[in-house]
């Protein structure tokens, strides 16, 4: 069973370091179910997560803006 973490637990399960708050975890499903039962975690669904696009560095529009513009000026040599 799928569960994502509400807080971050100290110690180790299996020699694994528990995953931080927000993060996900595949249990066994009565461990799972405690789990949640006590307010630790969620139930994760079986939607999988959605990885979203970040907007491009300001350099990269920086750069695109003064090559628009040098292609707009006339060449005065």
């Amino acid at each position: 069973m799928r569960i994502r973490m509400k807080v971050t637990m100290s110690g180790t399960r299996n020699g694994e370091d528990w995953p931080p708050a927000g993060e996900t975890v595949d249990l066994p499903t009565g461990e799972a179910q405690h789990l949640v039962a006590s307010g630790i975690a969620k139930e994760v669904d079986g939607v999988p997560e959605v990885e979203t696009a970040t907007a491009p560095d300001t350099a990269e529009k920086r750069e695109s803006r003064v090559r628009k513009a040098a292609a707009k000026k006339p060449d005065t040599k």
